[in-house]
């Protein structure tokens, strides 16, 4: 490796629908746990789908100023709670020797979307004077990334990616580049989402994208299984503190893993389906892996995009068997939003987190619900419960609407 620089990570924080922290988190993958219900906090007689993955007993003043927090969308609340956590499992302390070298990297797919609703429902109701003057600040998506930097005193390269369901991916990768070429020491990455509204539920049910299991959720997801019928609309939030390799040993940093490679394309073919044989994914995994500089077969684990749509996830195993060949049978390949649901842009991130603590403690999580394979889903799928196996090297994707493709590698630390 010369005298690249390094990129690790030191730091994980997580709200998902399996609980809050990632300590809730990884005992819900390890178990086997469902997050997914019925919605709670509004009607959804009216549509196909009346089931989703929300976040339970999440208190926004545990983590934000009251005053401020009533100033701030609920993708943003999680976002501020998320960076926290990260940063404080770190132990990286920042101040004004060093804030200047760290930045923010929050992506959200679909931003404050509850407040648009909310504050449109006033415009409608009673005139143009009734709309918030904080509603801009709210709504906008890369307001997270802003309340995060602000909070926390990140004076660093900022950005906010929105790339649908590859947003935090991106994000995470991004921060990983701009360390890599020196232009930080270290950065908080991930995405937030908290898109599980009336409209959202609407717009996703009425065009068939999410399953209609409403009388079996806990085993509605069901990604590479025959009886999948679409995806289930979840919400949350994965942050991970990257940090330069030898800034962070220094400090005497505990470390989980390290990034190898980051890759991205774009199907250039459908606003909404994957290319044909998933070839749009194949170019983010392997322009991934040709970052990495490594081999296809040191590659143990992949935690899947798998949606559990019809379309989506026999492309997924198109895409992984044209990159790595016959090694695809003897790696294994999970999909955690068979127990999270699907989180759009907070996806990519809380699964970067899934897998490495995979790669950290030994243990692969599995797919649940996958009963019977679909034709041409024939991996190792890791079903029904999870497996102790070590892995040196595994991978994570993530594809979203408008053809956006992206893919990380991570290594386990071994010191």
């Amino acid at each position: 490796m010369g005298n690249e620089r390094r990129v690790v990570i030191t730091g994980l924080g997580a709200i998902t629908p399996l609980g809050i922290g990632v300590d809730e988190y990884w005992t819900g993958l390890l178990e086997g746990r469902s997050g997914v219900g019925p919605v709670e906090g509004f009607d959804c007689s009216e549509i196909g789908t009346r089931i989703a993955a929300q976040v339970k007993g999440f208190v926004p003043e545990d983590y934000i100023d009251r005053k401020e927090a009533k100033r701030m969308d609920r993708f943003a609340q999680f976002a501020m709670a998320a960076s926290r956590m990260a940063l404080d499992d770190s132990g990286l302390k920042i101040d004004d020797s060093n804030r200047e070298r760290y930045g923010t990297f929050i992506g959200s797919g679909i931003g404050g979307i509850a407040t648009l609703e909310e504050q449109h429902r006033r415009l409608i109701e009673g005139g143009m004077g009734r709309v918030s003057p904080f509603f801009i600040p709210m709504m906008i998506a890369n307001m997270a990334t802003g309340q995060v930097a602000r909070a926390l005193g990140l004076q660093g390269p900022s950005e906010t990616a929105v790339t649908a369901c590859a947003t935090s991916t991106n994000s995470i990768g991004d921060a990983y580049e701009v360390i890599l070429r020196g232009d930080a020491d270290g950065a908080v990455a991930g995405g937030s989402e908290a898109a599980v509204t009336p409209i959202s539920m609407a717009g996703f049910s009425n065009m068939r994208a999410m399953s209609r299991r409403n009388d079996d959720a806990a085993h509605a997801s069901r990604p590479f299984d025959v009886g999948r019928d679409g995806f289930v609309l979840g919400e949350g939030c994965g942050v991970i503190v990257l940090e330069e390799m030898e800034t962070a040993v220094a400090r005497g940093a505990r470390i989980y893993g390290e990034i190898l490679g980051y890759g991205m394309s774009n199907d250039a073919y459908d606003m909404v389906n994957p290319a044909p044989e998933g070839a749009g994914g194949a170019r983010a995994m392997a322009a991934a892996i040709k970052r990495a500089k490594i081999s296809l077969s040191e590659v143990g684990y992949i935690n899947a995009h798998g949606t559990s749509t019809p379309v989506g996830d026999v492309l997924e195993v198109q895409g992984i068997k044209t990159v790595f060949g016959e090694h695809a049978y003897k790696m294994a390949v999970s999909s955690t939003k068979s127990m999270t649901g699907h989180l759009l842009g907070a996806a990519g991130a809380i699964e970067a987190i899934a897998t490495t603590l995979a790669l950290h403690h030994g243990v692969l999580p599995p797919t649940m619900n996958l009963e019977t394979p679909d034709a041409g889903c024939d991996l190792d799928f890791v079903p029904g419960a999870a497996r102790k196996q070590q892995v040196e090297v595994a991978m994570s994707n993530s594809f979203g609407f408008g053809g956006h493709n992206a893919t990380i590698v991570l290594r386990r630390w071994q010191g």
